[in-house]
């Protein structure tokens, strides 16, 4: 069964400005966001900005509201996967998926012996991870997807922006990959936005990552080409707060997201 679950990114809250930047929601008020606007679930944000153990259970429970995942960085050429342990950690109790993605930059290949090293450790704690492609790593472009692929038998999340952004074609990547899709995060992106900025960082934090319906990403038909797929689905618009941003805003745009699927797509 397909279930729709939102993320703290898309109130503008991440590893990059919880604790640093002064208008990041606290988690209760993105909690309540969430499940007010419908969803599902959430995935874990910045390891501990949702709590942990009983105070993260109790939290998500109050609001009706599963775990769905949890993204991890690494630099898969480094022996330490201490990071991942305690994601796994974090996730153990709620059958939530642990989602890899290299820490980038973009400096040459993944380490795919790295890689079959964190799906092993994941393994053997008993979650099954996806591998997050994602745009300024080692593992953006179609190409670097199907080296992975190849190279390992992680499971892929697949992530419309991401891959759009990066070139690909989300519905091309179900067609090709669609037997080891796992999870997906589904994104819009304006790729007028990333041509207008000077590198992708800067397209990023520029709002590239805009509402379902109002970019570049082919949405009906990368539904249309899901089939059999049957787990989490992840809307997230990141967002980078500036200076003066008010969340107010993110957080109605959220309620239109969700909206969009309903009236769109029917889930």
């Amino acid at each position: 069964m397909i279930r729709i679950a939102n993320a703290p990114v898309s109130y503008g809250a991440f590893e990059q400005t919880v604790g640093v930047l002064p208008n990041v929601p606290d988690a209760h008020v993105v909690l309540d966001a969430i499940a007010a606007a419908g969803y599902a679930g959430t995935e874990l944000g910045p390891y501990g900005y949702l709590g942990t153990g009983a105070a993260l259970r109790d939290a998500l429970e109050r609001r009706g509201l599963q775990l769905a995942g949890a993204f991890v960085e690494l630099d898969f050429g480094q022996d330490s996967l201490s990071g991942l342990e305690t994601t796994l950690e974090a996730v153990e109790p709620f059958g939530a998926r642990p989602i890899l993605a290299d820490s980038g930059p973009r400096d040459g290949d993944v380490d795919l012996a790295g890689v079959a090293r964190a799906v092993e450790l994941a393994r053997s704690r008993g979650s099954e991870p996806a591998f997050h492609h994602h745009m300024g790593t080692r593992v953006q472009t179609p190409a670097e997807i199907e080296r992975l692929l190849d190279g390992t038998d992680v499971a892929l999340l697949v992530d419309t922006g991401h891959l759009t952004a990066a070139g690909g074609d989300p519905v091309q990547a179900l067609h090709d990959w669609g037997e080891r899709v796992r999870h997906v995060h589904l994104k819009d992106v304006s790729l007028a936005v990333l041509r207008g900025a000077r590198d992708w960082d800067e397209a990023w934090r520029n709002g590239a990552f805009c509402e379902l319906g109002t970019g570049d990403v082919v949405l009906l038909g990368f539904f249309d080409a899901l089939g059999s797929y049957d787990d989490w689905i992840v809307v997230e618009q990141d967002w980078f707060p500036r200076p003066g941003d008010d969340p107010v805003e993110h957080i109605a745009a959220q309620e239109r997201n969700r909206r969009w699927l309903s009236e769109h797509v029917r889930i």
